[in-house]
Parts: structure tokens; C-alpha cells; sequence
């Protein structure tokens, strides 16, 4: 008897002692390994997101149009890498606190133990979201763009445009100094100045028969939409930027749990809303739905209570049902949705950040979205503009006729027997 007394006190003390340490900070140098471990892992979580985008496109688009997306998506995906590299990662940390505009300089690495994490490891998580922010580009634009413009935009985008904005809030510029919160995350101007594909629209107006524009593979498009979900978990647990305490653990589960249920909301918005109003379940809708869902949650993933988590995200559901409908009654052909996904979902996240966190402001939300849209779609118009009237921006009519995969990329993803 007195033996198993010694055995069970040894075995509380044991248990005791561990739950004072699971508590307890750890000390600067494991705190930096968890730190650089959380940034590598999440980055190769949102690495694979060019897989989820690149199987999302080449579904959604028609059989003639897949290898050249596939060629857009690796393509972009070392072009960004490198101009983040040579100068966006400095142009957007480099700027000084509440300012403007950073210096454009190669990445440098100051990693010391103050800093909690390796500076190469936070490129490369940075590095991977500018990656996956141009992918939205990609898929809207398909089937009529050239491939070279795209990569020089890509590059721009990734080297230039999207750094200055990061730089306003993650990186202390104005917004920042405002308290504006965007947690973790130019499309509209190139769907402006391409137009919409051949045949897309009657002369009315009203969508044209969607025979001619069916997607080419729904499985893909399911597949990618699962494979950006995944991803998503790094997007925005990743951007808790630290895993060394008990605090930023327990922050990090709830991000992945709002973030999981935020996704449920939209998929399932989409689900009910085609139902209720077209008598059909649309996949494409329920797909999309769950990605305007993740959208939606991205500038808050931490604070809402799960519940409001899942309202949060069927409200993206809907915003991005409707807005879809206002592209077709507008002529704007977006292949892919990704105006209404990322673009008017993303609005609607930013703006709701303040019914639960109470330390942001609504006038600050919407100065920044007008703010950073405006910049965007201005910066990116003049751009686009700049290669349309030089490199040339379109294919000609017989090339989109014949099919991109052969016009530019001379490869053909499926080969149809009769």
C-alpha cells in the first residue's frame, strides 16, 4: 500500500510539475525555433495554394485554355519569388513608421535572436502570400490574354504595387499608425481593359449560352477549391507570426477553427440561396462560396466567437452570389470569380473587423479599403493601360477562337479522340 501511495504521489507531482510548464514562457531561443517553425510551416501551407488556384483555373476555364493556365501559374509563381526578392520584401518593411513608402532594396538578412524568428523564414512566408495574392489575377483574365503581359504585370504587382500597400499596414506605414486591421490579405482593371471573351455576352447585354464557355473539368475545380482551403489554415494562422508562448498557441487554434467554420458558412450560403432562387444547387456557387467565406474571415480570423464565424462567412457567401450577378448585368467577364470572391467578400471582412474587435475603428476600415482599392485599381490601370498600348495586351480573334493552349503555349492539355 504505502509502495502505490509513493507511485500515485509521484505521478501528481509529475502532472503538476508539467502543467506549471506548459504555462510558463519559454526561454528566447525556443521561443525563436517555435517562432521560425510556425513561419516555415504555414508558408508551405500557403506555398501549395498555387496548386489550389492553378486546378480552381484549369477547371473552371475551357478545354482549350488549360495548359496556358497551367504556364501562367508557374510562371507568376518564380517571377513574384524573385522581384520579392530583389526588391518588394524592403519596399514594403522599409517603410518608417506611419510613412508611405519604403526603399526598394535586395532582402538582407538581420536575423538575430531580438528579432523572435529567422528573417528567412518570414520572406519566405511573405514571399508565398504575394504568390497566392497574384494567382487571383490569373484565372479572371484567362482565355484571352497574352502570356508575356501577364508575366510583366505579375512581376509589377508582385515587385511594386502589392509591397506598397503591405507596406501601409504590415509594415507600420500609415494605415498602421490609424489602426487599421487587415489580419492577413488589380484584378477589376484588367477585366476592364480586356473585355470580356469572344461570344461571352449578347448584343443585349444578357450572358450568352454557356455551352461554348463550360468549364472543363468540375472535379479540378473542387480539388483546387479543397487544396485552397488547406491552405488557407497557413494564410491566416501563419499571420498570428509567432507559436513561443501559450498565448500565440491558443490564438493560433482559434484562427484555424474560425477560419474552418468561416469557409462552412459561405459554402453553405451558396448551397441555399442557388436553391432558393434558381431551383438547382450550384457546385461552382457552393465552391466559391466556401472560398468567399475565407475571404471574408481573413482580416479578423482571431477575434469572432465561432458562431460568428459561420455568419461571417455565409454573409461572404451571399455578397459573392450577388456580385457575380452584377458582373454579368455589367460585361465584365470574370472566368474564375474572382472579383466577387476575393475583391467584394474581401470588403465586406474588412469592414466587420470592428463588431468584434473593439480596438478598430469603422471610419478606419473603410478609409482603408478606399484607400487601398483605389490605389490598386488606379496603380494597376495605368499599368495594364502602359502594356496594352505597347506589348499589346489581347489575342487576336482567330487566336482566341483557335484556343490559347495553342496560340501561346503550343501544348495541349487534353487530346480529344473521336
Amino acid at each position: 500500500m504505502f509502495k502505490k501511495s509513493l507511485y500515485l504521489i509521484g505521478i501528481v507531482s509529475c502532472f503538476l510539475l508539467f502543467s506549471s510548464y506548459a504555462r510558463a514562457e519559454v526561454d528566447a531561443e525556443v521561443a525563436y525555433i517555435l517562432n521560425t517553425f510556425s513561419f516555415l510551416v504555414c508558408g508551405f501551407l500557403v506555398m501549395w495554394m498555387a496548386a489550389g488556384f492553378l486546378f480552381l483555373e484549369s477547371g473552371l476555364v475551357t478545354t482549350r485554355s488549360v495548359s496556358t493556365i497551367a504556364a501562367k501559374n508557374i510562371g507568376k509563381f518564380a517571377i513574384v519569388s524573385i522581384v520579392f526578392y530583389l526588391f518588394g520584401y524592403n519596399l514594403g518593411y522599409g517603410v518608417e513608421e506611419g510613412g508611405i513608402l519604403g526603399f526598394p532594396s535586395l532582402w538582407t538578412d538581420n536575423t538575430s535572436m531580438d528579432t523572435g524568428y529567422s528573417d528567412a523564414s518570414d520572406w519566405f512566408f511573405q514571399a508565398l502570400f504575394v504568390c497566392a495574392t497574384v494567382s487571383i489575377v490569373s484565372g479572371a483574365v484567362a482565355e484571352r490574354i497574352k502570356i508575356w503581359p501577364f508575366f510583366v504585370f505579375a512581376a509589377i504587382l508582385g515587385g511594386f504595387i502589392y509591397p506598397i500597400q503591405m507596406g501601409w499596414e504590415w509594415g507600420g506605414g500609415w494605415l498602421d499608425a490609424l489602426g487599421f486591421s487587415d489580419f492577413a490579405g488589380s484584378t477589376l482593371a484588367g477585366v476592364i481593359l480586356l473585355g470580356p471573351r469572344l461570344g461571352r455576352f449578347t448584343e443585349s447585354g444578357e450572358p450568352a449560352n454557356m455551352a461554348p464557355f463550360a468549364p472543363s473539368s468540375i472535379p479540378l475545380v473542387t480539388l483546387g477549391t479543397f487544396i485552397l482551403w488547406m491552405g488557407w489554415y497557413g494564410f491566416n494562422g501563419g499571420s498570428q507570426l509567432a507559436l513561443g508562448s501559450y498565448e500565440d498557441a491558443t490564438a493560433m487554434s482559434q484562427i484555424f477553427m474560425n477560419t474552418q467554420l468561416a469557409a462552412c458558412g459561405g459554402c453553405m450560403a451558396g448551397a441555399i440561396i442557388t436553391r432558393v432562387i434558381g431551383g438547382k444547387t450550384d457546385i461552382v456557387m457552393m465552391l466559391n462560396g466556401a472560398l468567399a467565406g475565407l475571404v471574408s474571415i481573413t482580416a479578423e480570423p482571431l477575434m469572432p466567437s465561432p458562431l460568428l464565424a459561420i455568419f461571417i462567412g455565409a454573409i461572404g457567401g451571399i455578397i459573392m452570389y450577388y456580385g457575380t450577378q452584377l458582373l454579368n448585368s455589367l460585361k465584365l467577364d470574370d472566368v474564375v470569380g474572382a472579383i466577387p470572391v476575393h475583391m467584394f467578400a474581401g470588403i465586406w471582412g474588412t469592414l466587420v473587423v470592428p463588431f468584434t474587435n473593439p480596438d478598430a475603428s469603422y471610419v478606419i476600415q473603410l478609409l482603408g479599403v478606399i484607400s487601398i482599392c483605389l490605389f490598386v485599381f488606379i496603380f494597376s490601370y495605368i499599368v495594364i493601360y502602359i502594356i496594352k498600348s505597347t506589348m499589346g495586351l489581347r489575342i487576336s480573334e482567330e487566336a482566341e477562337k483557335l484556343g490559347t493552349d495553342k496560340a501561346e503555349v503550343g501544348v495541349i492539355a487534353y487530346s480529344i479522340r473521336d
